[in-house]
């Protein structure tokens, strides 16, 4: 009970407080028990609070693993939006993608055990993609690029492709600077630019744009 009353108390905002610690607690368990042994009850007794907070907060494992997302997200758009003059659409993209896997990085272990554990929790997986969807979003937002309508979640949901793919090479990237990461998002990036010129620009061939009033 001594536990569950220093969590409320905690740098005045307890609500922030616990949401940060229990995402940590959820992360560092993965890393050292591996994502499938992970419980909420193991997350509440790591954090030291009791369940029904826990609960307060993170219904499910899922919602401790769309936290985490957020706070990556939050972590991408800390830089704000990428200059304009910084280059092309691609190049402001690769940036603020860069920043993502920057952001990542500590968490390396932990994800991997997530990512392990995936193919035994599909619907879990299914849940998160909303998730996923949104971040690509934001991230989009960061790289000066529009989310917006039909034509925003095609970019999503095209950036989420080029982020699982990179993925596959993050996982293995032990050079400092993540060298390896940025040579496979460069290449994705160029694979996808024949389509995602037309995406990124909302403007369709033959089609006439509409103003926001339309």
């Amino acid at each position: 009970m001594a536990k569950a009353k220093r969590s409320r108390t905690d740098g005045g905002k307890p609500g922030a407080d616990l949401s940060r610690r229990a995402v940590d607690s959820a992360m560092r368990l993965a890393a050292s028990k591996g994502w499938g042994n992970v419980t909420l009850a193991g997350v509440a007794a790591d954090c030291g609070v009791e369940l029904r907070e826990l609960y307060l907060h993170y219904p499910s494992r899922v919602a401790l693993l769309a936290g985490f997302a957020r706070r990556i997200d939050a972590e991408v758009l800390q830089g704000g939006t990428v200059d304009k003059g910084a280059g092309s659409a691609r190049d402001r993209l690769f940036e603020a993608m860069m920043r993502r896997y920057e952001a990542l990085k500590p968490f390396r272990e932990a994800i991997s055990s997530i990512a392990a554990a995936a193919p035994r929790d599909p619907l879990a997986m299914l849940c998160l993609a909303p998730q996923l969807r949104r971040s690509m979003a934001w991230t989009l937002e960061a790289a000066g690029i529009s989310s917006a309508g039909p034509c925003g979640l095609l970019k999503a949901k095209g950036l989420a492709l080029v982020h699982v793919a990179v993925m596959r090479t993050w996982f293995k990237d032990d050079s400092r600077d993540l060298s390896k990461t940025m040579a496979a998002l460069d290449r994705a990036l160029k694979c996808v630019e024949p389509i995602a010129g037309t995406l990124f620009s909302g403007r369709f061939p033959g089609r006439r744009a509409k103003s926001p009033k339309e």
